[in-house]
């Protein structure tokens, strides 16, 4: 097999003081000046022969000193960009200038970039600073930055072993995918795709409403060795999705994890929300604090349409799924086409308040996994607009009669999609201005939410950009402490949004508790209940229900008023998945159905068939599909 650094040094004079990997990209460092300024076009030659990102970097010798830099680029970058940090990371030549209004850093045709690159020799990266303080996202970014030299190292293993046996050429071999979870249920999606090169794990979750084994993915399996994983590849940060990934890392795992950047920001929150719940209900957790900065140490973030190699035989691209912030469809590239999989994990086919609707076109399509948490034929969803009027309904009456109304929310993405509802209702005067409260995690991914506008629609991104955050609005009032949290339960009519959406621990369940024996009172449930949480049980008319309360168990009467509004689901009706399976280009040769209770997947495997003629195929957990 041929070498790629050399092969790409061979072509450029020997002006190169050192070549290394950063995942599949290729970072060539000079010591010239003279060629890093101008290299007369010769690394734009080298990206089109090789078909590989390539970028130059000045060697670390060339570089002006920290302290010299930062005042250029405070001389360089107008006021008005709100400069918040200029970090450095020295092993990789990369300065690092966060902003409130980026673009301004960027400046005309890229002009001031441009400018701070040639007066000081580093390479400049620019980053959103969050109209939402968020603490996370900080952190991310300290310890991103704080372990570079160790994060340089890892970064040139992935891209040797990528490269190990890098060869041009298509490979003809075998493919297959296990399903070690999401079969024919909803929770702890994780399939392991496998060649005779690489072991993939697309997603590793867990069963929020689970119980025992029934929580976790099947890692015991002959197939799964945690030493022989290449790679992990998360679509979005949902638990059901996300949250065992940092206990793989507990077990010993130190590949990389590929995600959108918004991903591993609310991943990381999701899974340290997890860990307290876990203490708050004296549970050991599965994992620690210190397993999810290794996760995020350990991260390699892609944007949308960019194409990257994750190993030798396989190359994937993320896009839009419209589920949620930074949630992707994953195009995987396997043996330079010979096979090409679209796994879509959640997704939403029609575009909402918070986000455009998923992509439906590929480059190349032959087998796709589609999920079917709504593929039922009982899951024909009202039109949205009818949902947002329903919502507005049943908030009004509960607060003429004096009440109270609960919606347990996901924080992320359900929780952001009912607030921009009620933002704009509340706004067009057609729900009085109430004090609506937060709580739980989802004031801080808010923040998140505002550091990564690009990934949102373009009617809160230009609201967001131009001062006008829909989330930060008089009405919406934080609630951060246990003293708020009873002033809220103590006081007048409200709405409280809060996690966990299926009540499943977190404050949602606080407010159940003292919500639950009032006939004032409402719970509007917005997102979907799984099987065995008490958010399913209520749904489904449960009377009674034995809650702890400072370590004594007490029954609550269940008298508060119930409903149940569809159609502000994030993930697709059963309509928009016939439409989408029928819609995607090319068309799939094969569709495979996962992450559904098993009626809606066969519902939905049978309408496709008969409908658009698509071989489809409803695996349960433990089983193997040959996909070549």
């Amino acid at each position: 097999m041929s070498d790629i650094l050399k092969d790409i040094q061979k072509e450029l004079p020997k002006v190169i003081s050192s070549a290394n990997f950063e995942a599949a990209n290729i970072v060539l460092y000079t010591d010239s000046m003279d060629f890093f300024k101008d290299n007369e076009g010769k690394i734009k030659e080298l990206v089109n022969k090789f078909k590989k990102r390539i970028e130059l970097r000045a060697d670390n010798k060339l570089l002006k000193e920290p302290e010299e830099v930062e005042k250029i680029i405070r001389e360089l970058v107008p006021q008005e960009a709100e400069l918040k940090k200029i970090l450095f990371d020295p092993p990789r030549s990369i300065v690092v200038i966060e902003a409130k209004r980026p673009g301004l850093v960027i400046g005309k045709s890229g002009l001031i970039l441009k400018d701070i690159k040639d007066k000081t020799l580093w390479t400049p990266e620019i980053q959103r600073s969050p109209a939402i303080e968020s603490k996370i996202t900080e952190n991310i970014r300290a310890v991103l930055y704080q372990n570079n030299n160790v994060r340089k190292k890892f970064l040139n293993a992935v891209g040797k072993k990528i490269y190990k046996e890098w060869n041009p050429e298509k490979i003809e071999e075998w493919i297959r995918i296990t399903f070690l979870g999401g079969g024919r249920q909803v929770g702890r999606s994780c399939i392991l795709l496998q060649t005779p090169q690489t072991k993939i794990l697309l997603d590793c979750g867990i069963n929020v409403a689970g119980r025992g084994k029934e929580k976790f993915p099947y890692l015991d399996v002959p197939e799964f060795k945690i030493n022989e994983l290449d790679a992990i590849v998360l679509s979005h940060a949902h638990l059901d999705h996300s949250g065992l990934v940092p206990y793989l890392f507990k077990m010993g795992y130190r590949g990389p994890v590929y995600m959108t950047a918004p991903t591993i920001d609310l991943a990381a929150i999701l899974a340290l929300d997890f860990i307290g719940v876990a203490y708050k209900q004296a549970a050991t957790p599965l994992f620690s604090s210190t397993d999810v900065k290794e996760m995020v140490k350990h991260t390699i973030c892609l944007d949308f349409n960019e194409v990257t190699d994750i190993a030798p035989d396989i190359r994937i691209t993320f896009y839009n799924s419209g589920h949620a912030l930074g949630s992707a469809l994953t195009h995987i590239n396997i043996g330079n086409g010979a096979h090409n999989l679209v796994y879509t994990a959640d997704l939403k086919f029609i575009r909402t308040r918070l986000l455009d609707r998923a992509i439906s076109a590929f480059p190349r399509l032959e087998t796709m996994i589609i999920e079917a948490t709504y593929g039922g034929k009982e899951n024909i969803l009202p039109r949205r607009e009818d949902a947002e009027e329903q919502l507005v309904k049943e908030i009004k009456e509960t607060i003429e009669k004096n009440g109270k109304v609960l919606i347990p929310e996901l924080g992320l993405g359900r929780a952001q999609e009912t607030m921009l509802i009620l933002e704009q209702v509340i706004k067009e005067n057609k729900l009085p201005q109430i004090p609506i409260y937060i709580d739980g995690m989802i004031w801080d991914i808010n923040g998140i939410h505002t550091a990564y506008p690009e990934f949102l629609n373009t009617n809160v991104r230009r609201d967001i950009f131009q001062n006008k955050n829909p989330f930060v609005a008089d009405f919406f009032k934080r609630v951060g402490s246990s003293a708020e949290r009873k002033n809220v339960i103590e006081g007048g009519p409200c709405v409280v949004l809060a996690t966990s959406g299926m009540l499943m621990g977190g404050a949602s369940v606080e407010y159940f508790r003292h919500f639950a024996s009032s006939k004032r009172n409402k719970i509007c449930f917005v997102c979907y209940q799984g099987a065995g949480s008490l958010g399913k049980q209520v749904q489904d008319g449960i009377k009674q229900v034995k809650m702890n309360s400072e370590g004594k168990e007490e029954i609550i009467d269940i008298e508060m008023e119930i409903v149940t509004i569809d159609g502000l689901s994030a993930h697709a009706g059963r309509d928009e998945l016939l439409n989408y399976a029928n819609r995607t280009q090319p068309r799939a040769g094969r569709i495979v159905i996962n992450h559904g209770e098993q009626s809606r997947c066969l519902d939905l495997a049978g309408s496709i068939y008969k409908l658009h003629h698509i071989e489809t195929s409803v695996p349960k957990n433990l089983e193997t599909v040959r996909l070549r």
